[in-house]
């Protein structure tokens, strides 16, 4: 294996006598390492380099890559961090072996038409210190990726598709302008460590507790209240300045009301198929406008019976697991909680506590 290296010491021309040497390397030549150069435009005498892997052309002041960059089919790693780039670049998709791409610290605001197309094999994405506002939904295309950061952008929003990366394990989108986290992010199961630190985000989804491995979430700095209840396996839990709910008893004072039919109805279909009711789990498959209604259910905190309509929110605070590393001075963790009706309600614990009546009739 033949390597080329030049590092921040070495002037411009010799960066060029390299970049010589390790053309007539020819199919021999793995890395090229042209850091800190200067570099105004990507040489497109790499296409004879075919048998390249890893090229590494951070710190530079590259505005765009070379179209004959597609020609490096075996490529596995590619650095074009701290340069000038404006897009994810569409021939990234023709870099089909591509494992690892760095594209941090460039001016990116895009991705380009098809750039996710062709990097099924990707397992490591880094866009810090861009401009994106935007991730469009292609980026479902990278089946197996792993590690994904976008720290220090302008995200406003996450797709859905992103939730549909059945691979990652690692997500990374610190100083966002995210005000809400799709409910669908329940869908990546093998999540372990979501950071999301300065945001704006307001609620968690309650799709965050069927995250069976997620082992460090970081929401600091955002305007959270409260979370959703479920049995998170954390080992690693920081949310320091969230204006968190502090405990402040609220009484009910409405009295019960009149329900609809179809909640009454909704509620009797869904505790007979809690209980198995062999007649109605039949009946049910040739009906799919019901199922969808019946799928909205919840249950309540207190009877454990499903409902369909949120009758009132509240607030159970629980103390942090003993394993979990943990936010200074964080004593109580506030749970959201549904309960079905003020009947139950009043039959709460003493940890439980009312914050809003949000009865849809």
């Amino acid at each position: 294996m033949v390597t080329f290296s030049l590092f921040y010491f070495s002037s411009k021309p010799m960066a060029e006598r390299l970049l010589v040497r390790a053309l007539k390397g020819g199919k021999n030549t793995k890395i090229v390492t042209l850091n800190g150069k200067k570099i105004t435009k990507m040489p497109s005498t790499l296409e004879k380099l075919p048998g390249l892997k890893t090229l590494d052309l951070q710190n530079n002041r590259i505005p765009k890559v070379c179209p004959e960059i597609s020609t490096l089919t075996q490529l596995t790693s590619l650095n074009l961090g701290n340069n000038l780039l404006e897009e994810v670049p569409e021939e990234m998709k023709y870099l089909t072996s591509l494992k690892k791409l760095h594209l941090f610290g460039n001016r990116i605001h895009r991705f380009a038409s098809g750039a996710c197309d062709g990097l099924q094999n990707l397992i490591l994405l880094s866009l810090n210190n861009n401009q994106l506002t935007w991730i469009p939904p292609e980026v479902s295309r990278l089946k197996s990726l792993t590690y994904l950061s976008i720290n220090h952008n302008w995200l406003a929003s996450i797709p859905r598709e992103l939730c549909f990366l059945k691979n990652l394990s690692e997500l990374q989108l610190n100083y966002n302008q995210l005000i809400c986290i799709p409910e669908e992010i329940k869908f990546l199961k093998n999540l372990q460590k979501l950071f999301l630190v300065r945001n704006n985000i307001e609620v968690l989804p309650e799709g965050f507790c069927d995250l069976i491995n997620l082992r460090s979430l970081d929401i600091a700095g955002n305007v959270i209240q409260i979370f959703p209840s479920g049995n998170l396996k954390l080992r690693e839990f920081y949310c320091e300045e969230n204006p968190l709910l502090m405990k402040q008893p609220v009484h009910a004072v409405k009295q019960e009301g009149v329900w609809r039919l179809q909640e009454i109805t909704s509620r009797f279909i869904m505790n007979q198929l809690a209980e198995k009711n062999l007649f109605l789990m039949q009946a049910f498959e040739w009906y799919p406008q019901v199922r969808n209604i019946i799928s909205q259910g919840r249950k309540c905190a207190i009877c454990g019976k499903s409902f369909l309509a949120v009758w009132l929110e509240c607030v159970e605070f629980v103390p942090p697991s003993k394993n979990w590393k943990i936010s200074r001075n964080l004593q109580l963790v506030p749970l959201r909680i549904l309960i079905c009706s003020y009947k139950c309600f009043n039959q709460r614990g003493p940890n439980v506590f009312g914050i809003a009546q949000v009865e849809s009739r």
